[in-house]
């Protein structure tokens, strides 16, 4: 059930945080580049899903910007890509509506992400949104008849309820959408600053973010926690156990073996390693701030680029919902 120029579809998105982190382009943007050439992709804002966890939405409109800003500035072609928010295509909740009648409230209790994310976060009492947050993912999938879904290992079980929910309304009403398959991608994870063990997060203030100026790199990256028993230079230290090192292999892979042997022998010191890292990291982000610099000059223009996602998803959102209306005898 793919599109008519023989390309699948895959829908991709990010919750509204404001500006991104290496975090964000090494464990999606990247991958989302990639993918432009070969399916035909659509992005998605998610704004309502936002609320599930914190329902305070004074910030989403700016963050919402500042995210596809970081988008556009990492290449996501938005010719190719419809960009767009997921709150300005009503057909998103319509849909919901409609899904969240063929699951039950014990299978969504059962999906182990959703207990993960409520252990993570200590939240005590799960509202009814949290926990049917699968099922408007799985809304924001099929309503642009996704085929593919790109995640990690951990998120299979969001495609699985997809996967069930197409089948109950395909065997209730007819057969209308796809059955989304999980893409399995190695999605690398860049450990924050504050260690190997820590995921990158702005909330836990250990993040390098893609705007940063290089000053900023550096004066951030000076934070980073390094191999503990490294405490002077020439003290021989573990790359193995150091998350600066990690950088290095992302970032500075052709020196990465040099720095390995300087590391091991004492030779070269955390502070200069940590200086050259933030200078790499800086010079590779250089074109992306200078991309994300024009772009916010022109608010006008990324205003137009979002307006027109919308209309274009708008367009494949309002067809889909015409074939679900009539298979379901409402139309």
């Amino acid at each position: 059930m793919g599109n008519v120029n023989g390309r699948k579809t895959i829908l991709s998105g990010m919750r509204p945080t404001g500006k991104l982190h290496l975090g964000h382009l090494v464990g999606a943007l990247e991958n989302w580049v990639a993918l432009q050439g070969e399916y035909d992709n659509y992005h998605l804002i998610a704004d309502y899903h936002a609320l599930t966890t914190n329902p305070d939405s004074s910030h989403i409109g700016a963050n919402s910007l500042e995210m596809l800003l970081d988008w556009l500035a990492a290449g996501i072609d938005p010719a190719k890509s419809p960009v767009f928010r997921q709150s300005q295509i009503k057909e998103h909740t319509e849909l919901h509506l409609i899904f969240s009648m063929l699951i039950t409230a014990a299978r969504l209790e059962r999906n182990p992400a959703v207990k993960e994310q409520v252990r993570d976060l200590n939240i005590e009492n799960v509202s009814y949104g949290h926990l049917g947050y699968p099922v408007l993912q799985a809304a924001d999938i099929l309503l642009y008849k996704g085929d593919l879904v790109p995640v990690g290992e951990d998120q299979v079980p969001h495609v699985e309820i997809a996967r069930e929910i197409a089948r109950r309304f395909n065997a209730q009403y007819g057969a209308v959408f796809p059955e989304p398959e999980p893409k399995l991608t190695h999605f690398p994870r860049l450990p924050g600053l504050d260690g190997l063990d820590r995921k990158m997060s702005k909330s836990a203030g250990n993040t390098i973010l893609l705007a940063d100026p290089p000053e900023a790199i550096l004066a951030k990256m000076k934070t980073a926690v390094t191999d503990p028993q490294k405490v002077r230079r020439n003290d021989p230290g573990r790359p193995e156990v150091c998350l600066v090192f990690r950088y290095h292999g992302k970032f500075n892979s052709p020196e990465a073996g040099a720095i390995e042997a300087g590391c091991r022998s004492g030779a070269l010191g955390c502070v200069e390693c940590k200086a050259r890292i933030a200078t790499v990291v800086a010079d590779h982000l250089a074109p992306f701030r200078e991309r994300r610099d024009r772009l916010a000059a022109r608010p006008d223009e990324v205003k137009s680029i979002l307006a027109s996602g919308e209309e274009r998803a708008r367009a494949r959102a309002q067809e889909t919902m015409a074939q679900v209306r009539a298979a379901m005898h409402m139309g």
